[in-house]
């Protein structure tokens, strides 16, 4: 349970870190600077978010931090012998690590466009 609540966090988090950070630049980038205003004239939270591109970045790199380290300690632990519990802990198993890698590409897509992109521009 800890495992796949840590796991949920971090998808949250980064993606938080995606939509607040990583869409401007993008937006800017790929020369659609027009479609991104009427975004943020749509959302206009998106401005508030992107004043707190750090402790979000921060916030967000963290939690995969500790969605990885309970994911290494959880993919060690045994499975129960009975085989329908066994094929449920397994499956449970894929499911979170394939999350905390979505996760961490996403942080990792969202910290490029927030952070490298702008320099190269």
């Amino acid at each position: 349970m800890e495992d796949k609540t840590t796991n949920y966090f971090s998808l949250f988090a980064s993606t938080s870190t995606l939509i607040c950070c990583a869409l401007p630049a993008l937006f800017v980038s790929l020369g659609t600077g027009a479609s991104f205003a009427s975004l943020v004239s749509t959302f206009p939270f998106l401005v508030t978010l992107s004043l707190y591109k750090i402790p979000i970045s921060v916030f967000a790199f963290l939690m995969i931090v500790v969605a990885g380290i309970i994911n290494y300690r959880t993919a060690r632990l045994p499975c129960p012998i009975d085989p329908e519990l066994g094929k449920v802990c397994m499956e449970t198993r894929r499911r979170s690590q394939g999350l905390y890698f979505v996760s961490t590409g996403i942080f990792i897509f969202a910290s490029f466009f927030t952070y490298v992109v702008p320099l190269i521009i």
